[in-house]
Parts: C-alpha cells; sequence; structure tokens
C-alpha cells in the first residue's frame, strides 16, 4: 500500500536533532526486487547520526529508466537510518544511483522491477478537467469524507477502533490535525505522544509519535486520502491512490 507523509510532516526533517555519535560510518541498504507500479518502492540505509543529521546530511536518489529519470530526496528516520521512498509510474526495469555528502551514503546502486498494478491499486488520484478527480489509471475517484481531528492524539486503542469503524463505512477520505488540539466541548485530555520529544523543546522530533502517523493503517483499512490540518489551516493533503 502506498503510504506518504504530507509535506507538513515532511518539514521536520529540517529540526535539529541530536544523537550520540555510537554508529559507524558504514552504510548498507536493504531492497527488494519488485515493486507494483504506483506502489512505494523504499531504501533503507543505516548510516551515521553524527553531528545534525537533518541538517549536515543531504541524501537523493536518480532513478532512471529507458524513458525518464526522477530524483527524490531521501530523509532521516531517526536512529542512524535514512531513507528514500519511490512511487514508479512506469512498468519495467528501474536503476537507481544515491547522492550525498557523506561517503557511506552515496555511491549506492541497485535495480528493481515495476510489475503490472494488481487489485485495488489505481494510483494516485489527480485533478481532470477542472472540476473532477480521477486514479491515474483512468478510474472516477469520488471523495466522501469526515472529520476526525484528534486521531493523532488519542490513545492507540481508539486510533485503532476509529480505523476499524471506517473500514465498514463509506468514507475514503479523513481529515485529522496533526498536532493536539483543544477543544470546549470534546477530547481535553493529553496526547497519548507529542511530536516532540518534550512538550516545549521543537528541537527534537518524537520518532514514535511520526512513525505511528506513517503508518499504513489507513490505507489498509480502505482510505484512500487523508488532509492534515495545523494550527488551523490545511498544510498538506495527500491521496494515496489504494483503495
Amino acid at each position: 500500500m502506498t503510504t506518504l507523509l504530507p509535506s507538513s510532516l515532511r518539514a521536520l526533517a529540517l529540526l535539529a536533532v541530536f544523537i550520540p555519535p555510537s554508529f559507524t560510518d558504514k552504510a548498507s541498504a536493504k531492497e527488494t526486487t519488485s515493486v507494483e507500479q504506483w506502489d512505494t518502492y523504499e531504501l533503507t540505509f543505516q548510516g551515521s547520526p553524527r553531528g545534525n543529521p537533518y541538517l549536515d546530511t543531504s541524501l537523493t536518489a536518480k532513478f532512471s529508466n529507458t524513458s525518464t529519470t526522477v530524483t527524490v530526496p531521501g530523509f532521516y528516520d531517526g536512529n542512524g537510518v535514512y531513507k528514500v521512498r519511490f512511487s514508479p509510474h512506469q512498468e519495467g526495469a528501474w536503476h537507481f544511483v544515491t547522492k550525498s555528502n557523506r561517503d557511506a551514503l552515496s555511491g549506492q546502486k541497485g535495480s528493481f522491477l515495476c510489475v503490472e498494478p494488481t487489485g485495488s491499486n489505481h494510483g494516485p488520484v489527480r485533478v481532470v478537467n477542472t472540476h473532477y478527480l480521477e486514479y491515474a489509471d483512468g478510474s472516477p475517484f469520488y471523495s466522501v469524507g469526515t472529520t476526525a481531528y484528534q486521531w493523532t492524539s488519542v490513545k492507540q486503542s481508539i486510533q485503532e477502533k476509529t480505523v476499524e469503524t471506517l473500514a465498514k463505512s463509506p468514507f475514503n477520505k479523513m481529515r485529522m490535525c496533526v498536532f493536539p488540539k483543544a477543544y470546549s466541548y470534546g477530547n481535553n485530555t493529553e496526547p497519548w505522544q507529542y511530536a516532540f520529544e518534550s512538550k516545549n523543546n521543537f528541537a527534537k522530533p518524537n520518532f514514535e509519535f511520526f512513525r505511528n502517523c506513517d503508518s499504513p493503517r489507513l490505507s489498509d483499512s480502505g482510505g484512500a486520502c487523508f488532509y492534515a490540518a495545523t494550527a488551523g489551516a490545511f498544510s498538506a493533503s495527500y491521496c494515496s491512490g489504494v483503495l
């Protein structure tokens, strides 16, 4: 399933995080041999977290086939782990090579096969004829949405129950807040986790919180889109294209 973070979360990769320099400079990549068209191909590198990986380390991967080349930025996922995610839009053989200012992460090469999509994989959602939405394969997309602003803040048992309920409903879009939101009427309890390691320290993201946001549960339950709202405004939206 395609699961990608909205830009409001990816922007946090620019924040400073200190991790003790207890890792080596050797990087290794984990890769699969095939992925469906429009699904997610993920590269994982175990590298060094020395210094400030968010600001001191740059990482990109160039993906190429016989007709096109796409350069994708990587990101730091904590504990010395670096990742690159790519959604191939064409079937066939793809090759990649990484580029980084850290020698251990640069020059990593490999290839994979993009195969035909199956089942409910119709590709990402796009705008057509100004007023309509459709999947990449031309299938129509009809947005039927609901709101669960506190979904990322409530305890995980409630998150799971919400996803279970949505899977049995006609909704294919859910709108939520990335950061906690206080209500005059509703849930005023403390969130299960904050987005940062401490409530008022914005220099250290809480990896557990964002990995929970990055969970494929919404796509697995049948959800196609979610909108991330922060500070009372819509900061990003993402349509997974998998129903």
